[in-house]
């Protein structure tokens, strides 16, 4: 029975973020917002929530997951990240942006790209995200909420109720939140690229 967490968007209580940090520890597959769209998270090395996530979304092992990061600091324990990648980073962030990077030895090898040795991180800029992480002490693995046949990705907490019911342990419901997944830009190479342009301003990049 999947579990819904009512939350306030810009106000998150505490008592309930420690409860859903409690259903991440032990092993549970979320559903919640950021801002961007809904996303899928589980707890960094739970290899049982990466693969449902896998098997909601019909993803290989070629897909670039994201470690969903509180800050700057937890950031770079899981990825390299030269100069010139930091100062672009530091102009997006937080904010609708993934950003593909050399992973660390503390990253699972199951998370990286099997030829690349890379993976995707972020910072949101959304006050349940941030205290959910911040609570957990360590990034969610994520995906963005996006089910296969669809063109947008799922946007509010009843929806995806609706459409997972139990596929998902608990779902946390802060309101409505986007329809358009991040940007993805590659600063794994010796300049950007722009793998995906979505709600994150490309500008800078190009």
């Amino acid at each position: 029975m999947v579990t819904d967490f009512d939350i306030h968007p810009d106000d998150p209580e505490a008592r309930t973020i420690q409860q859903v940090v409690n259903l991440v520890r032990d092993g549970g597959l979320i559903a919640y917002p950021t801002d961007s769209s809904y996303a899928l998270g589980c707890q960094l090395g739970n290899a049982e929530g990466l693969a449902r996530m896998k098997g909601i979304r019909h993803l290989d092992d070629k897909h670039h997951f994201t470690l969903v990061c509180h800050d700057f600091a937890q950031l770079s324990q899981f990825v390299q990240v030269s100069n010139a990648a930091f100062r672009l980073m530091k102009a997006s962030t937080p904010g609708a942006y993934t950003f593909i990077l050399p992973a660390t030895k503390d990253v699972p090898r199951r998370l990286m790209h099997p030829k690349k040795k890379t993976v995707g991180v972020r910072i949101p800029d959304n006050e349940v995200v941030q205290a959910l992480v911040g609570e957990l002490g360590e990034p969610l693995i994520s995906t963005t909420l996006l089910l296969p046949g669809d063109e947008q990705p799922l946007s509010s907490g009843w929806e995806v109720i609706e459409r997972l019911g139990d596929q998902v342990d608990g779902v946390v419901d802060a309101g409505d939140c986007g329809t358009e997944p991040t940007t993805v830009i590659d600063l794994s190479g010796s300049s950007p690229v722009i793998l995906r342009r979505g709600s994150g301003e490309t500008d800078r990049f190009e």
